[in-house]
């Protein structure tokens, strides 16, 4: 047993997927995180429970009328299909005596679903893309580093704390490469499958990321090329990969489709034509091309440049990755071309698709949610790409140059995703109705810590009205948004179960400390055994 341990210890593959359920769980707050996910949630009982996916109350300003006069979410069910299990174990667990005088938040139901569903993304996802990582042909050193700089310098971070849909789609989506590439390689009818369902979830999530299945046969064909392979060759390799894609593909599509027919009665259709018109009875003077009604130009420029959504602000991660995939094109391999490629297409995709939209930004959220998936994949390649600068002998000086900028870079994208945690998302967009727009969200984040931590909140002007205004929005907006801190504030818990709670997320911070101790251990050992085996 003691062997056996030892060597658990020594693989980086499982202290990686460790550190990964560590992370997610340090940085649970026991909450949800935002409301969609809330109604996702009610969408997950109504599924197995007689309760509504709408209660009454809730509409107009959530939910839409359907068929038979019923109120449904619009949202996709995937979400709500991926918190099912969790549901039934936190609304058991939530039954039990012992809680019988706990009904406040964060809840029970909402702290078993919280922390399990984020820790078993975190630790697939870890899994996943240390496998793709490989696949593109990175070293074991490069790739570990890589995960560990995905779940800790980038909004993938955020997501891990406030549960969005989009870690999950993220992890399909690299699912979905991956096996595609175990498919290129061994042609393997079970790998494609297998890709091809990953990336057909995605669509039951969000059906625009049929935008990412696309992408999928884009990866495919341009690793294809890249390995120079041309004419029938190349189109039987297409014609092979659609035989099982297309009608997987289409099952999935099919799937979401009887969903939309159920909900409102339409096979064709989305509800966002519903939404516009309940939207324009309620307020008569949204544009008739509402919610389509954003001028594409400033869709497409707040994205990359807007202050407060940037995605080169919310992830610097992106510029260096965008930099060295450039200047080491011709040192990668076909398939890490490919991926690099196919990854800025799809984030070019996303932006010009929501640029249009009303909410492009994605409202209430910490950056631009609807294209930080695909930002996080590109942002996947920097630290791997930034390793291999250090190994370029026909430059060393300007290697040097770029490898000490690209630390820089890593570690203000550390800081960056840490202070994203610090407090729930909606702090910074009640202060902006009075600090008005547009607003450095970052820097007012860096802002806010310090003030909380000195009690300077009052003085400092970062307390309004708009604070205030929903008690329960109030209580988690003005502490520290981890799950023992929001149980004190809250008061409801005994002293007892906070010190209790406090207690133990210290031990999982200091196992989390002691286990990338370990990685760096373990990295450092089989660099040691790739130099004896060169040497050798």
């Amino acid at each position: 047993m003691t062997s056996r341990l030892g060597q658990w210890l020594r693989d980086p593959l499982f202290l990686l997927c460790v550190t990964a359920g560590l992370i997610a769980f340090v940085v649970q707050s026991g909450e949800l995180g935002t409301a969609d996910t809330m109604h996702r949630l009610q969408t997950t009982h109504w599924l197995w429970t007689s309760e509504p996916q709408v209660f009454p109350d809730e509409y107009p300003e959530f939910g839409l009328q359907g068929r038979g006069g019923q109120l449904y979410s619009w949202y996709g069910i995937g979400q709500s299909l991926l918190m099912l299990p969790a549901d039934l174990v936190g609304t058991w667990v939530a039954r039990w005596p012992v809680f019988a005088g706990y009904t406040d938040d964060p809840a029970v139901r909402s702290i078993v679903v919280s922390y399990s569903t984020n820790m078993l993304v975190s630790v697939l996802t870890a899994l996943i893309a240390l496998r793709l990582l490989r696949q593109l042909r990175f070293s074991v050193r490069e790739a570990v580093l890589g995960v560990l700089a995905l779940m800790l310098c980038t909004t993938h971070l955020h997501s891990t704390q406030n549960m969005m849909e989009n870690n999950y789609i993220m992890l399909l989506t690299l699912a979905g490469f991956s096996f595609q590439l175990e498919w290129l390689r061994t042609g393997s009818g079970r790998a494609l499958l297998v890709a091809t369902c990953a990336l057909g979830l995605n669509l039951l999530t969000r059906l625009t990321t049929g935008l990412d299945l696309i992408a999928g046969g884009v990866f495919v064909l341009l690793v294809l090329w890249f390995r120079q392979m041309r004419g029938r060759e190349l189109w039987l390799r297409f014609v092979a990969y659609c035989k099982i894609a297309a009608p997987v593909s289409a099952f999935f599509l099919l799937s979401d489709r009887c969903y939309q027919f159920y909900r409102f009665g339409s096979f064709t259709g989305t509800y966002l034509p519903l939404f516009a018109k309940e939207q324009r009875l309620q307020d008569p003077t949204l544009p008739p091309t509402f919610p389509w009604s954003t001028p594409f130009h400033e869709g497409l420029l707040g994205a990359l440049f807007k202050p407060e959504k940037s995605i080169f602000l919310f992830d610097p991660l992106l510029v260096v990755a965008i930099v060295l995939l450039l200047w080491l094109w011709r040192r990668l391999s076909p398939e890490a071309r490919a991926y690099g490629v196919t990854s800025l297409l799809l984030l070019i995709g996303y932006i010009s698709f929501y640029a249009r939209y009303t909410y492009w930004a994605g409202d209430f959220a910490w950056g631009d949610r609807y294209v930080s998936t695909a930002v996080e994949m590109a942002a996947l390649l920097a630290v791997p790409l930034l390793l291999r600068v250090r190994m370029l002998a026909v430059t060393p000086g300007l290697a040097r140059w770029v490898w000490r900028v690209g630390v820089a870079f890593v570690i203000v994208s550390f800081v960056v995703q840490v202070a994203s945690l610090a407090f729930w998302l909606p702090l910074e967009i009640y202060q902006m109705e009075t600090l008005g727009h547009p607003t450095f969200v970052i820097a007012l984040r860096f802002k806010n810590i310090a003030a909380f931590a000195l009690g300077k909140m009052d003085p400092w002007g970062l307390n309004n009205e708009a604070m205030t205004q929903d008690a329960w929005d109030h209580v988690h907006i003005t502490t520290w948004n981890f799950l023992p801190f929001l149980l004190r504030r809250v008061g409801t818990a005994s002293q007892g179960v906070v010190n209790i709670a406090f207690a133990f997320w210290c031990t999982v911070l200091a196992a989390l400390a002691g286990v990338l101790s370990q990685v760096k251990v373990a990295l450092q050992r089989s660099d040691s055994n790739l130099v004896r085996m060169t040497d050798g």
